[in-house]
């Protein structure tokens, strides 16, 4: 049974993984990374909004948009996809994102051991400067080879 790690490839990923499943209906959208971050962003949808009157995303696409830029931060840092597990992300909002904007959230991978990728990131609605959200998050990085369920 072959299990190397899988070279992480952004454009493969983002062509197959944003447009499908829970990201693909969320409508997340790569915008750049780095060595050891990503950027993605969370359009304004009328059906993401959390209170009727106040057209404003609701926090859980938000939370959605940070998981999965944390992601993508963990395999763009290791250069392998490997399956992750988050196991602790805490979103502090700091104030509501304006009207019918979208959100951006920048993650980082600051530190990796060999079972454990530590992330923050911020999220705003058009300036950097003035975040609508922090987040920091420990995802469990899972040994492929011991994820296979036995013959």
């Amino acid at each position: 049974m072959d299990t190397a790690p899988v070279q992480f490839d952004v454009g493969a990923f983002v062509e197959r993984a944003l447009a499908r499943a829970h990201p693909g209906w969320l409508g997340l959208r790569y915008n750049s990374h780095g060595a050891d971050w990503c950027e993605l962003e969370l359009p304004w949808r009328a059906d993401l909004v959390g209170d009727e009157g106040r057209p404003v995303l609701a926090s859980g696409p938000i939370i959605s948009l940070f998981d999965m830029a944390a992601g993508m931060a963990i395999w763009v840092a290791s250069g392998e996809f490997r399956p992750i597990a988050t196991l602790d992300l805490r979103v502090d909002y700091l104030r509501p994102s304006r009207d019918r904007a979208p959100v951006r959230a920048r993650v980082t991978c600051y530190r990796r051991t060999r079972t454990a990728a530590f992330i923050r990131g911020q999220a705003h609605d058009g300036d950097p400067l003035d975040l609508v959200a922090e987040a920091t998050g420990v995802f469990m990085m899972l040994d492929p080879a011991r994820s296979m369920m036995p013959a």
